[in-house]
């Protein structure tokens, strides 16, 4: 089972992003339910590794993290892949994403080790993107890459099921899991 670790954002905030992103108008965009901070993606994961993570995952206790959306930014250059809001590294995410990560190691899950960068994804664009959408990207980015939003608590981390389908990923979750 095709599985990652996330913060959902409350209403408000995807809200916001989504008023950002009709103004995108490139790209293939994620859905406005969709909208998240992945702490930790997991890839394939048989149900016992599940279980024995489950169980870790009910014990973890670390203080709520801030998710402060700082400016907008991509992935991948020529074509760009993504075009993310960027999520300012606050102490307590990176803290929080460390424990995560380290529980879904303990757990037997292998993760590649690879710097945080929190985001949250608002569009991606296949590599034979045509000229006049990389050019409305790049006019997004400058009319909006300053975009901001006032930081917001949550409350609990969040374990999704990622199923690919010709539209794009479908989530579901889970299980939730109050920190």
């Amino acid at each position: 089972m095709r599985t990652f670790i996330a913060l959902e954002l409350p209403d408000a905030t995807r809200d916001a992003l989504s008023r950002l992103q009709d103004r995108l108008r490139a790209g293939r965009q994620i859905d406005e339910d969709d909208l998240h901070v992945t702490l930790s993606f997991l890839g394939e994961v048989d149900l016992p590794r599940l279980t024995d993570l489950d169980l870790d995952l009910q014990a973890l206790r670390v203080p709520h993290p801030a998710v402060e959306i700082a400016g907008l930014a991509t992935f991948g250059t020529d074509p760009p892949r993504s075009v993310h809001a960027a999520v300012r590294a606050t102490p307590e995410l990176v803290h929080l994403q460390a424990k995560v990560a380290a529980v879904v190691r303990r757990a037997g899950i292998a993760l590649p080790h690879r710097r945080f960068v929190p985001h949250v994804t608002l569009a991606r664009f296949s590599r034979s993107a045509p000229p006049e959408e990389l050019a409305r990207l790049g006019r997004f980015l400058s009319a909006h890459g300053d975009f901001r939003l006032d930081p917001v608590m949550v409350p609990e981390i969040t374990l999704f099921r990622s199923r690919l389908d010709a539209d794009g990923a479908i989530y579901e979750v889970l299980e939730r899991y109050p920190i």
